[in-house]
């Protein structure tokens, strides 16, 4: 069964609109500083790297086209949080609109990668984000700007519900066999304390003919911003992290039948899984060979 009509419905019934939702005149310019200003360009293009991982996506579902279908409706809702925080910026800060070739420079080819892998990891992206904007929310003191982090961070938790449905289609179809890679990569985007960057996919490497400047980070206009935004700015701290391992765990524990407390549980069925799988292979193999 589609889910892209269904989806489609549900994210239109709540769809926003720029000029009438966002206040723009409560403006207050005594309450915007240049830092963070500079914050929201950084977003802004961020924002825009939707554009190749729209390509991506729609290169490797060839085969699945009511996902594809999916992607008309993420993409027009992630370039229009690209479209909104530029438009803050064009009415309040022209001197920080990013310029053309700046919102290019993150438009590159990502090498194609497992389609299930891949949608693990935009849901967690999703999950990660709803919770950096609702921080950056609480950091900034400018209304206007306030609205619009707290309007866009509810759009990336809708979409990370969106394919969260699409994941439990795909275990419905491939079992063990997405359940492993949906293991697999939770346990990566949930171990962030082991990690020297931001586990997002626009802070991963993607494409290993432009190493090291193949992450989507690499090619802003200031490569080091994501870490001091989150380290220093918005101050998104240990117990911020828990908030997203935790929300991770939950739909997982949801989606897979079984509970998940910590990092290390979860660690534990995707072993469990990796033997299984291998195990079915090898019993697949067999039976190949005897025929």
């Amino acid at each position: 069964m589609m889910l892209y009509p269904e989806l489609f419905a549900s994210l239109e019934a709540v769809r926003w609109n720029m000029a009438r939702d966002i206040p723009w005149n409560t403006f207050d310019p005594a309450l915007l500083t240049d830092e963070q200003a500079f914050t929201i360009k950084m977003n802004a293009i961020t924002e825009w790297a939707a554009l190749p991982a729209t390509e991506m996506f729609l290169r490797d579902n060839r085969h699945d086209s009511d996902f594809s279908a999916f992607m008309s409706v993420w993409f027009y809702e992630e370039q229009k949080h690209a479209l909104v925080l530029i438009e803050y910026l064009k009415r309040f800060r022209p001197d920080m609109v990013p310029t053309e070739q700046e919102l290019h420079a993150v438009r590159f080819e990502f090498e194609p990668a497992p389609p299930l892998e891949t949608l693990m990891l935009h849901f967690c992206g999703e999950i990660r984000l709803n919770h950096w904007y609702r921080r950056a929310a609480q950091w900034h003191t400018e209304p206007v700007i306030q609205s619009i982090y707290d309007t866009i961070s509810r759009d990336e938790a809708r979409h990370g519900g969106a394919y969260l449905r699409y994941m439990k289609k795909a275990i419905a179809e491939a079992g063990d066999v997405a359940r492993a890679a949906f293991s697999r990569i939770g346990v990566l985007m949930t171990s962030a304390r082991r990690s020297s960057r931001a586990l997002h996919p626009t802070n991963l490497h993607v494409n290993r003919a432009f190493f090291p400047n193949d992450t989507v980070q690499s090619r802003m206009p200031e490569p080091g911003w994501l870490e001091r935004w989150l380290d220093d700015q918005i101050r998104f701290d240990s117990d911020w992290e828990q908030r997203v391992i935790d929300r991770i765990l939950h739909n997982l524990s949801l989606l897979f039948g079984r509970s998940f407390d910590t990092v290390q549980e979860l660690n534990r069925y995707r072993r469990e899984l990796a033997q299984r799988v291998a195990g079915g292979a090898m019993a697949m193999s067999g039976q190949s060979q005897a025929a």
